[in-house]
């Protein structure tokens, strides 16, 4: 059994060479700016201050990893989308990713994350095919479900069932309001592991 309240944050790294040196799995968060990466790590770990909450989509720019229980690596990626102003800034983000995935050893699960209130749109299906082609396991977690109503939860339903091949069995809804859902987050994440 994992004791994700046992989370500390290690390091900030600008590429999978400087990551923590151990031979530990990782387990990615990866999802659109502003989605609440951040808000659902520290909901997982049941600690408020763990990772760094900002209004201000894009604050985080680097690969930030923190240990959990002295088992595996959750790794907090930059978002993508409309947080990079300039093309230095996309460019960035395109290297330090590609430098992520690519044979990577340690990388063992990733949760996509998906703003319940917004429509998916081309970064989020890139995400997906990428994940899909290179059989790379994954969980789709929906964020802020709290503030959607029945109708918008099935609208949100509908556009992943016509753009993504995902069971809706497959698919956690989450708030940083409620408890409901996360012992299910985790108990996918410890199977991969």
């Amino acid at each position: 059994m994992i004791n994700f309240r046992n989370t500390q944050f290690i390091k900030s790294s600008n590429d999978k060479l400087s990551r923590p040196n151990d031979n530990l799995k990782e387990v990615l968060f990866v999802g659109r700016s502003n989605v609440g990466k951040s808000s659902l790590l520290n909901c997982l770990c049941n600690n408020k201050n763990l990772a760094f909450v900002s209004s201000k989509p894009g604050h985080t720019k680097l690969l930030n990893y923190y240990n959990v229980d002295k088992k595996f690596y959750l790794v907090d990626a930059p978002g993508y989308g409309f947080s990079f102003s300039n093309k230095d800034e996309i460019n960035f983000f395109a290297k330090l990713m590609e430098n992520y995935f690519a044979d990577n050893k340690f990388l063992s699960f990733v949760v996509f994350l998906l703003d319940s209130r917004r429509k998916i749109n081309q970064d989020d299906l890139d995400i997906y095919s990428f994940l899909k082609v290179e059989n790379i396991p994954f969980v789709v977690v929906l964020t802020k479900a709290d503030k959607i109503n029945q109708k918008e939860k099935y609208a949100i339903l509908k556009e992943i069932k016509n753009n993504f091949d995902i069971a809706e069995d497959d698919l956690i809804f989450t708030s940083t309001y409620s408890n409901k859902n996360l012992d299910m987050l985790k108990k996918i994440i410890e199977v991969h592991l």
